[in-house]
């Protein structure tokens, strides 16, 4: 059977443009991590399940917003410093078009393309002025201003993976259980999946992807709980 040549299929990259994956996934995995080391720590510290699950669903919520909060206002701000460069570049083609036209030519006999070819090509864009803008937005800023990412939907994504992430730890005591190795347990294999899946949009393999993440999380765990031990034991003492 001929396989069909990658460049002949639709869509045969992933969508890098740092929509809703990006996000969501440093939503999910941080909402995991924070919330497990979280609940270590005051575990640690020897406080009861009750303070435990009010810690942990405290630290969801102000979690989960601060980070729809800040993916919104960190995607809107990207945005806006692009939409004033592009700006900034319509202003110069309008000016001096010849000389930008020359400086793109230049860009492309430095990749290798002859100058003759450079020159004709660059000449051939400053001819169509939004196809012109698109193209020395690209070669200058290395975006492209027609696919920029939603800050709403950063936001959105943020919030909701950030609050499931955070959740996981917590199951275990909501639905009975008071054991604090068993929630960190069930956290634990809430990394592992996430870095399992991550490597679904990676390439890399599920399992060394997901042990990554479980090894972050359980150094992360055992930093707080350490802590909240030792803050336990000496308040014990106080």
């Amino acid at each position: 059977m001929t396989e069909t040549p990658a460049a002949l299929r639709e869509a045969h990259h992933a969508d890098v443009s740092g929509g809703w994956l990006r996000p969501a996934v440093f939503g999910a995995m941080d909402g995991l991590v924070t919330n497990i080391a979280l609940i270590a720590g005051v575990g640690g510290g020897g406080v009861s399940p009750r303070s435990i699950v009010l810690t942990g669903t405290a630290g969801l919520v102000a979690g989960a917003i601060s980070m729809g909060l800040g993916e919104y206002t960190s995607v809107r701000s990207a945005n806006e410093q692009v939409a004033a460069e592009v700006a900034k570049e319509r202003r110069e083609l309008e000016r001096h078009p010849e000389a930008e036209a020359r400086e793109l030519a230049e860009a492309w006999v430095a990749r290798g393309l002859p100058r003759d070819l450079a020159v004709q090509v660059a000449e051939a864009v400053r001819r169509n002025p939004e196809e012109a803008l698109r193209v020395h937005v690209r070669e200058e800023l290395g975006v492209d201003p027609d696919d920029q990412p939603s800050p709403w939907a950063a936001a959105i994504s943020s919030f909701l993976f950030f609050s499931v992430g955070a959740l996981v730890p917590l199951l275990s005591y909501l639905i009975g259980f008071t054991s604090l190795g068993l929630a960190l347990g069930v956290g634990g294999l809430g990394l592992f999946a996430a870095g399992a899946v991550v490597a679904r949009f990676t390439n890399r393999r599920w399992w060394s992807s997901g042990l990554r993440q479980l090894l972050l999380g359980a150094a992360a765990a055992a930093a707080t709980y350490l802590v909240g031990a030792l803050i336990g034991v000496q308040g014990g003492l106080g």
